[in-house]
């Protein structure tokens, strides 16, 4: 073979090899369903890292927060690991400034504690105006117990006077599908029981994708309870058909601790126990498999020497095998759904 003719093989094998990374690239990238980024991933103590996320479709500018423990310091963790780097700079506000006012469509607020939204409280003061979403008793609490010009100026359209209108507060009916303003993103509401308070669990709809994201919740047979039963009735279909991306739900302390002292919260053992009726729901054994199951809610510890996250991912990893990808993020960690192989 000629030197010509080993120089056009060559070409003609780069030029192949880049159609095929090209396509790979693409399957990737439309295989992503949804993008995420960690607000804060603990359920307590370090008030700069409570629960909260922000998701929004590929390609789509604006994102819904999901609960709002923390807000400033996990936008500017997630900037530091280089979240938003399609945004372009802002000159008239902070990176992190412009993260808040201007990439946050609406915030979903699972269930009125003070770790899931107090970055929404301490942020208000410097906020545009937007949606909050949740049940109806999630809201009138946020109305009633914090915008009451007594723990917090009112910031909603509602309750005690003069109301400032930045937050309309949109309170949703259980199960029935509502728009994100800002996003081609659709949602439904379903309560879940998180000791004596109702919690709620928001299932998040682009095109033909879901991805679940759970408030606090404790298991059913704890909390005497059919809630989870019911989103797993309804998560099953989803499931089987390929269309659910993943689930967000919380696993708040190790199996050490007693039932009696899990105040309405998950562990792994209930965890996976829940997981299993799930895979009922969803078809039989094995239908779970590569369901991407991220856990949030964790709750550090005082103690010297103890590492709860650690534990519970060993916990989890060390139980009978469901087929699903448990990943526990970290404060700022950006990342897709479905998670690529």
């Amino acid at each position: 073979m000629s030197a010509r003719s080993r120089l056009r093989l060559a070409a003609r094998l780069c030029a192949a090899f880049a159609v095929l990374l090209l396509a790979g690239i693409t399957r990737l990238a439309a295989a992503a369903d949804f993008e995420l980024v960690t607000l804060g991933s603990e359920g307590g103590l370090h008030e700069g890292q409570l629960n909260a996320w922000l998701l929004r479709a590929p390609g789509e500018a604006h994102y819904l927060a999901l609960d709002a423990g923390t807000l400033l310091p996990g936008i500017e963790a997630a900037l530091r690991a280089g979240a938003f780097a399609d945004r372009a700079p802002d000159g008239a506000l902070t990176p992190a400034g412009a993260v808040l006012r201007q990439a946050i469509a609406g915030y979903f607020i699972s269930h009125a504690h003070l770790d899931h939204l107090a970055g929404l409280l301490i942020a208000s003061t410097d906020d545009t105006r937007k949606p909050v979403y949740g049940l109806a008793a999630t809201l009138q609490t946020l109305s009633d117990d914090y915008f009451n010009w007594a723990a917090w100026p009112n910031f909603a359209d509602r309750g005690a006077a003069p109301a400032l209108g930045q937050y309309p507060l949109r309170a949703q009916p259980p199960e029935q599908a509502f728009a994100i303003d800002g996003t081609a993103l659709r949602a439904r509401l379903y309560p879940l029981a998180h000791d004596r308070l109702e919690s709620s669990m928001i299932l998040v709809q682009h095109g033909d994708a879901y991805l679940a994201y759970f408030g606090d919740t404790g298991p059913d047979e704890v909390q005497r309870s059919t809630r989870l039963a019911r989103v797993w009735q309804v998560l099953g279909p989803l499931q089987r058909r390929g269309a659910l991306k993943g689930l967000i739900i919380e696993c708040s302390y190790p199996d050490a601790v007693e039932d009696t002292r899990l105040f309405g919260h998950l562990k792994p053992q209930w965890l996976l126990a829940e997981l299993r009726r799930f895979e009922r729901e969803a078809g039989g054994a094995g239908a779970l498999s590569g369901l991407d199951v991220v856990v949030t809610h964790i709750k550090p510890s005082l103690q010297a020497g103890a590492d709860p996250r650690a534990l519970i991912a060993a916990q989890l990893a060390a139980a009978p095998a469901l087929g699903v990808r448990f990943r526990l993020p970290r404060q700022g960690e950006h990342f897709s759904l479905p998670a690529a192989p």
